[in-house]
């Protein structure tokens, strides 16, 4: 067709903010006056999809899906070493404001640069294994109180304390830290003259509100007395411990239960961070 009834074809196709590309098929009908309408030259456009949207939400949702999944990914191997680990200062991410922090850090660190399954890596293994199991049996002795006192489903949730707490969130720090001073001077819970784990402040604020830190204090000091005889036992127990080490060592390297076996696990995603630290 020619002239003033010629008809003219285009596709327009525009970007949105969203980076989709819609396009639009438009009608230019050029003629004469319409007597009817009034009218002249007309502009017709309808919605016209073209194939370059296709697919485009899938490869937008792919790199936002990897980065949760990854997210999660070391969320969960991060709280499953900061369980195993029980950092006595879990605010502290360097781990280096506490000396025993720091040690069981260092020793992390210094596994992480050994070949695994060399001597060196087993001997550092079971140094860090010992030291776990140091904090272990304190957190036991608490869970063990906590359940005379009633909390058996409770105690272990009550124990928890993450690295995502903080001091601003405790409701009786000033109270909690008096109760934490007197199970550290009258008590053997800690089994240390160094100073107590903070992350046991957490413990007791949560306590004082329950309003059984009280009742908590004087179990800890009819079960673990400060006596003469309860630190010439904890000398003997660490004469024994020092004797077995080489069979603690194999049975170490070899897991028989649940918590050698998250031990492991968190041994596996510990090594990985600190690689990926050290390149």
């Amino acid at each position: 067709m020619t002239g003033r009834h010629a008809r003219t074809f285009y596709l327009h196709c525009s970007r949105h903010s969203s980076g989709r590309i819609s396009a639009f098929k438009h009608l230019n009908l050029s003629s004469e006056l319409n007597p009817v309408s009034g009218m002249g030259a007309g502009l017709v456009a309808f919605p016209y999809c073209c194939s370059c949207c296709e697919g485009a939400d899938d490869e937008e949702k792919k790199p936002i899906l990897s980065e949760t999944l990854l997210y999660f990914d070391r969320t969960a191997k991060r709280r499953r070493a900061e369980e195993t680990n029980l950092w006595s200062e879990p605010l502290d991410k360097s781990h280096m404001e506490r000396d025993d922090d720091r040690e069981l850090f260092n020793l992390l660190h210094r596994r992480a640069k050994t070949k695994r399954g060399s001597e060196g890596y087993r001997r550092l293994s079971f140094d860090i294994h010992a030291l776990r199991q140091m904090r272990r049996d304190v957190l036991g002795r608490w869970k063990m109180i906590l359940e005379s006192l009633g909390f058996q489903a409770e105690a272990d949730s009550l124990l928890t304390v993450s690295s995502n707490a903080s001091y601003s969130s405790l409701r009786h720090p000033t109270n909690a830290r008096a109760f934490l001073h007197t199970l550290h001077q009258e008590t053997s819970i800690f089994d240390t003259k160094d100073a107590p784990p903070e992350r046991y402040l957490f413990v007791l604020d949560r306590l004082i509100i329950l309003d059984v830190a009280e009742d908590f204090v004087n179990k800890a000091k009819r079960y673990y007395p400060m006596e003469e005889e309860e630190e010439a036992a904890l000398a003997d127990r660490e004469v024994d411990a020092e004797s077995s080490a080489p069979i603690l060592m194999e049975q170490m390297l070899t897991p028989t239960s649940v918590e050698d076996t998250e031990e492991l696990a968190a041994e596996l995603d510990e090594d990985v961070f600190m690689s990926k630290s050290l390149e």
